[in-house]
């Protein structure tokens, strides 16, 4: 469903709902009256037929709490602990505010190597899909207690933009404590004016965003902006609003001009190419001259070996690699599943498709990439 303006938000069918740091706590606990008039808007949003999954964060800052911490932990080890310890608050916190609405919930924790795994990503998927057609509201979160740095997601804003991804969202609406992305800092400049739409998500507007988190969140507005910049590019439409305002979940899905909408892309992504271009860890690149650029880009076309200049990095069979212009490591141009590994494709790169079996013995494949495998970026 391609929803491109506030007035066919109420079109919808699958929201999901990111709620911050800010929002879920008060200060550095739990807040339950907030819990509460949330879950009240999901009720009222799942009765009139929407399907509501939500990614909370909050278990770090009510973890340190129960652990007696005053400020934010900075070490890996301590926020795992403050993970564990506060995720059993923050889950009774949010049973229980469903409950008042008569509704369920189940937990779910994720991290990066869950979604860029594809047979992990479609059962993460499954799970979501099967607790929703049951009547639950599934509560996401990354697995904090296990993630190490270089598997982790990083922040709720891009794990809550994965889940959109994952599950085909319609929106994804990020609530925060700020209304939302202003044209300067509004904690600096009274005169700060909400920017309503933004069409498409550049450097501009990443610089508009600023780069500073909250106490205990581990976004600010650029990860929000930047999330909502990714998902925009797939065909999923994004805001950003104020959740601690009354009733914003409502306002947004009846079409109120609140927060900051970002406004979709026109062509919306299969799911398998959502899953390559958002979640699929990349194992290498390949840099490509000018000519195979143009083809991919303009035309396209598949990759074949003949475009390639060089590789980086150890890869096999049906990884994921990014595809990069020659001469401009910054500028990437794709993502995609290669058909041969690392060690063939040194061996037949510059030399046309038609060379393959003769150098290699064999041939998979005349293109080192399908077009079906591959995900070009604006």
């Amino acid at each position: 469903m391609e929803i491109d303006s506030r007035s066919k938000l109420k079109k919808a069918r699958i929201v999901v709902v990111k709620v911050g740091s800010s929002v879920v706590c008060d200060r550095d606990n739990v807040s339950t009256g907030r819990l509460r008039a949330l879950a009240d808007q999901i009720g009222r949003l799942r009765h009139r037929g929407y399907v509501t999954v939500t990614v909370s964060s909050g278990a770090v800052a009510a973890g340190a709490r129960k652990l007696g911490l005053r400020s934010k932990p900075t070490t890996l080890t301590l926020k795992q602990a403050c993970a564990a310890a506060g995720q059993v608050s923050l889950m009774t916190a949010w049973e229980k505010a469903l409950a008042t609405v008569d509704l369920r919930c189940a937990q779910i924790l994720l991290t990066a190597d869950d979604l860029s795994d594809r047979r992990r990503f479609l059962n993460a998927r499954n799970t979501i899909v099967s607790l929703v057609e049951m009547g639950v509201v599934p509560v996401v979160n990354e697995n904090d207690t296990v993630a190490v740095d270089e598997l982790k997601v990083g922040d709720n804003d891009t794990l809550g933009a994965m889940v959109a991804s994952l599950i085909e969202a319609d929106v994804f609406i990020n609530l925060t404590d700020i209304d939302g992305l202003y044209d300067s800092n509004p904690r600096q400049n009274p005169k700060a004016k909400i920017i309503g739409e933004v069409d498409k998500v550049d450097q501009g507007v990443l610089e508009l965003a600023g780069d500073d988190g909250g106490a205990w969140g581990t976004g600010g507005m650029r990860t929000k902006v930047r999330a909502a910049g990714r998902l925009s590019d797939r065909g999923i439409a994004s805001l950003v609003v104020n959740g601690n305002a009354r009733d914003s979940l409502i306002k947004v899905i009846e079409g109120e001009n609140i927060g900051t909408f970002f406004k979709p892309a026109p062509h919306r992504l299969g799911a398998r190419k959502h899953w390559l271009a958002f979640a699929a860890r990349p194992k290498g690149r390949l840099f490509i001259d000018i000519g195979a650029a143009e083809a991919l880009v303009e035309r396209g076309k598949s990759l074949l070996p003949g475009g390639i200049k060089t590789i980086e990095g150890l890869f096999d069979v049906g990884d994921a690699v990014t595809v990069v212009l020659d001469g401009q490591a910054d500028r990437q141009l794709g993502v995609g599943l290669v058909n041969y590994s690392a060690p063939e494709i040194k061996l037949i790169i510059g030399q046309p498709s038609s060379q393959i079996a003769d150098i290699l013995g064999y041939s998979h494949s005349d293109e080192v990439i399908h077009r079906d495998n591959l995900v070009v970026f604006d």
